[in-house]
């Protein structure tokens, strides 16, 4: 039976007090679109550069007009307003020209991680309703894989060379080939080349009018947790979150700020905070196509002079371990934020220790939220631990198992509304059913999340309902685990999950990487836990892995896999 919604008919919004100066405390997003938001940067900036790539540059004017060129040549082949044209690409210019020209097109944006295997992608092409394809050469044989079972009727193929500088752009082809890793992409009929595409284009589509409301992006959601769903994205939604985002961010100089671009554009959270934040604010993007190359990423910033570093816990992480990091002059970085997975204290420690005080600050999305929610306050008063204060026009409110708002301090799920929520799952009604509930004359999206709110509005995720691990009748959050075993002078990575255990329902297994040359053993780090937290939040078995952790594409710890590869290796123990 579903939750009532809660019964108040107006709702107290503490938070706003503690906004820094210049947050507005009523915000109402633009009635622009995404393609009207770079319009109006080349506008506006025609000269600066808007992506930097491996020493090739490309101007705010230039980004147009390949927009533009896309758009048409698209619009040449067929696709009509409403198709969907998937991209399957890492940050690269092509990326950002793949998704202006495809909404310039009038078409709705697929974004595809280039992580997926051949069934994952077959899946998302067909539920999409895909028939363009946009995707690098390395990836191509993964869609021969699978060519006869989605509806694909149009490849575009473009390579990392398309977008280099020359001499580098008739190196890279060599470079590759002596590794290895080049793919021959033949001259099939339904098969065209990006950079053809482009080059006898003008910059002159036919017009396609999008409304605000409209659906401007399929972003596929749900994949550790079952089948993956498309949340549904509207250019509102999405335009709506860059502006809440740059309201935020009070000491943003418009034209003048440098991205530093790693995280993936294909995730939601890349795309808003790095990508459309960007184009917002006429900032540069220094691309990084390989966010796990910490050394790319370390010259990068140094090279740039990068101002903002959007980023997810274990980027950060990564480089407060790297050990050529105290190489590298980090210094230029003055805000970042994190999302995407819970930022650890000692995460966020050490890294405004390297860089000089960058201001790192914990953030809360979901994808279906376009994804930002919640964040700290960049200057103002930061509460550690806590995912801080909804974003304007954000309002946050936390839900009983009755549909009650619980009182203040308690937990309960945490439910979200505002301009920034999806219109709902793409061909799934039941699920967006059970997502999305009218109350109080706004919808609300609900988060799967369990969560506080002190008496100031600042907000703190406990767990995962589905994390949550039952020990004894005692609800263990892995969150909190997880805080301690990270404290650990010796582990470089850790995780808490759930493991089925006969007599106490379930056990807390820990899953550890430790840091190079360090070591530990299972009993150091149980006694290391019980000095830290309640015997039964402490861990009764520990794993020790000697590579990292899997990861999703937006660099989030897959607990599950992690629960479930335990489990297996359980199981198979003599005796079990």
């Amino acid at each position: 039976m579903s939750p009532t919604p809660p019964a108040p008919s107006s709702l107290p919004r503490p938070w706003l007090k503690h906004y820094e100066p210049g947050v507005p405390h009523d915000f109402v997003p633009s009635e622009q679109t995404l393609p009207q938001m770079l319009e109006r940067a080349a506008q506006t900036y025609p000269d600066r550069v808007a992506l930097g790539f491996l020493g090739a540059n490309t101007s705010y004017r230039e980004l147009w007009q390949n927009a533009q060129r896309l758009a048409l040549a698209l619009q040449k082949m067929g696709v009509k307003p409403g198709d969907r044209v998937s991209v399957m690409l890492p940050n690269c210019p092509q990326f950002v020209t793949a998704f202006f020209g495809t909404l310039l097109a009038g078409a709705v944006v697929v974004n595809t991680s280039p992580l997926y295997v051949a069934d994952e992608l077959a899946h998302q092409l067909s539920d999409s309703g895909s028939e363009t394809l946009l995707l690098l050469d390395t990836f191509y044989p993964r869609y021969t894989q699978i060519q006869d079972r989605v509806p694909v009727g149009r490849v575009i193929v473009t390579g990392i060379q398309d977008a280099l500088p020359f001499p580098k752009n008739l190196l890279y082809p060599l470079k590759a080939r002596r590794e290895g890793s080049w793919v021959d992409v033949p001259g099939d009929a339904h098969v065209l080349r990006y950079t053809d595409l482009l080059k006898f284009q003008s910059p002159t589509p036919e017009p396609a009018p999008r409304q605000p409301d409209d659906l401007a992006l399929l972003q596929y959601t749900g994949g550790t947790t079952g089948v993956p769903k498309g949340a549904m994205l509207s250019h509102r939604n999405l335009v709506a979150n860059a502006e809440q985002g740059r309201a935020w961010m009070t000491d943003l100089k418009d034209g003048q700020e440098v991205t530093l671009a790693a995280i993936p554009f294909f995730h939601v959270y890349g795309m808003t905070v790095a990508m459309n934040l960007s184009i917002l604010t006429g900032a540069t993007m220094v691309l990084v196509p390989n966010a796990r190359d910490i050394k790319m990423v370390l010259s990068q910033i140094q090279a740039s002079g990068a101002t903002l570093f959007p980023g997810v816990p274990t980027l950060y992480n990564a480089i407060n371990n790297h050990p050529d990091t105290p190489k590298y002059d980090l210094t230029s970085i003055r805000a970042c934020i994190s999302g995407s997975a819970p930022l650890l204290l000692e995460t966020a420690r050490r890294f405004r220790e390297i860089t000089g005080g960058a201001n790192l600050v914990e953030g809360y999305g979901l994808t279906e939220a376009s994804p930002i929610t919640h964040t700290n306050p960049i200057f103002g008063d930061q509460q550690e631990g806590s995912i801080g204060l909804p974003m304007p026009g954000v309002d946050a409110i936390v839900v009983g198992e009755d549909g009650q708002i619980v009182p203040t301090g308690e937990v309960g799920e945490l439910w979200v509304a505002g301009p920034n929520i999806m219109l709902g799952y793409w061909q799934r009604p039941e699920a967006t059913q059970q997502t999305l509930r009218e109350a109080h004359g706004q919808t609300w999206l609900l988060t799967g999340d369990m969560a506080t709110v002190d008496e100031d509005g600042y907000f703190r995720i406990v767990d995962r309902k589905k994390d949550l691990i039952l020990v004894g009748g005692h609800n263990v959050y892995p969150r909190e685990v997880d805080e301690v075993l990270n404290a650990h002078p010796a582990v470089l990575e850790a995780a808490a999950v759930g493991l089925p255990d006969e007599y106490r329902g379930e056990s807390v297994h820990a899953v550890v990487h430790l840091k190079p040359g360090e070591k530990a053993s299972e009993a150091e780090i149980i006694a290391y836990c019980r000095q830290h937290l309640s015997s039964y939040k402490a861990p009764r078995s520990v794993e020790f892995r000697s590579e990292e952790l899997p990861k999703t594409a937006a660099m989030k710890i897959l607990r599950r896999q992690l629960a479930e590869e335990a489990t297996d290796a359980r199981a198979k123990q003599p005796g079990a």
